[in-house]
């Protein structure tokens, strides 16, 4: 599906049906709809009777197959840990951090594409198409491809075979390979506007839907699927600690936070030190507003450079937040550099 904040990229996507890319690279914030988008321009690209607006027909052959998930002339390629997994209605990237599905599975489950999946793809490349069109090949996301399955991907990209489209999606292109960025087409995926996401929200009967869209960044469908868990206790603790940093309090809450996904921590604690150095300079909140005498209190002891420190870290932090060798480790060592920073 097209969600209402993608129809002007979509309709900018059209153009470029005329002389197709090989390899064309999404990108965006989590929990915008990125998967999505993705799934319906490949349906669009397998489609047998276009509509005028560059839609699927949703009725020819193609799309029955598309729809029932066994098109012979596509292949979605993603983490184990996302095939197992139950898709919500935000349709985006989970395993990239923001929780957008909901897990009903193994916590062993490989969250990286690996060599063996972009291997697989050679028999798929190698056969003629069954209805004589396009190949398409989805892949999400990027980032989650190990540095083997980059490899291989990129020795593909180099030298693509006839007919067949790349459609990446990534959460953020400063983690992947220069050389795959190269060699696709990149192609921008707006975060609607927050008054524009907070409607579609309120039309899908979200409670607090203004709160929850704060917390997520603006992501509407990584809000939605949050609203939905309906449970704010893992972030919650989290914000108390970073309200009032103790070593006693980091320490007593390492263990509990360490069940909670990595990267969602991080990327919490990076809004919450956003939140307070805007705070300090213009008195102005962004992503909690609930939490705005802890904001104040705190910008208003915590030095610039303590402030700037703890910033520098936690981006440092989050390029290993999704392979830590210890959870607990990882949050204990979080939470006591903040506490060094900002007490």
């Amino acid at each position: 599906m097209i969600y209402p904040w993608q129809e002007a990229a979509w309709d900018q996507l059209q153009q470029m049906r005329v002389r197709l890319p090989h390899a064309i690279l999404f990108y965006g914030p989590a929990g915008i709809g990125k998967a999505d988008f993705l799934e319906a321009f490949a349906q669009a690209l397998l489609c047998e009777n276009v509509r005028p607006d560059g839609r699927a027909c949703g009725t020819c052959a193609s799309c029955g197959w598309f729809a029932q998930g066994n098109h012979p002339d596509y292949r979605r390629v993603r983490p184990e840990a996302l095939e197992d997994e139950v898709p919500t209605a935000e349709g985006d990237d989970a395993a990239a951090g923001d929780g957008d599905k909901k897990s009903k599975s193994s916590k062993t489950a490989s969250k990286d594409i690996k060599i063996e999946q972009v291997r697989a793809l050679a028999d798929f490349m190698n056969i003629s198409t069954h209805r004589q069109g396009l190949r398409v090949v989805v892949l999400y996301p990027a980032e989650a491809l190990n540095m083997p399955a980059s490899n291989a991907l990129l020795k593909t990209l180099e030298e693509p075979p006839p007919g067949t489209v790349f459609l990446l999606a990534s959460n953020g292109l400063d983690r992947l390979l220069p050389t795959i960025l190269s060699r696709c087409r990149k192609f921008a995926l707006p975060t609607p506007d927050h008054s524009s996401a907070l409607a579609w929200l309120q039309a899908q009967g979200v409670n607090d839907a203004d709160g929850w869209l704060r917390e997520q960044g603006g992501a509407p469908l990584a809000a939605l699927a949050q609203a939905e868990n309906g449970s704010r206790e893992e972030l919650d603790t989290l914000l108390q600690i970073l309200a009032q940093p103790s070593i006693d309090s980091a320490l007593r809450a390492a263990d509990k936070l360490s069940k909670a996904p990595l990267a969602n921590l991080v990327a919490w604690q990076q809004r919450w030190l956003y939140d307070v150095f805007s705070y300090k300079l213009s008195g102005t909140i962004r992503y909690y507003p609930r939490y705005q005498r802890e904001l104040a209190a705190l910008a208003g002891r915590v030095s610039t450079p303590g402030l700037m420190r703890a910033i520098k870290s936690a981006n440092e932090r989050r390029a290993v937040a999704d392979h830590p060798l210890s959870p607990k480790l990882f949050v204990e060592d979080m939470l006591l550099d903040y506490t060094a920073c900002c007490s």
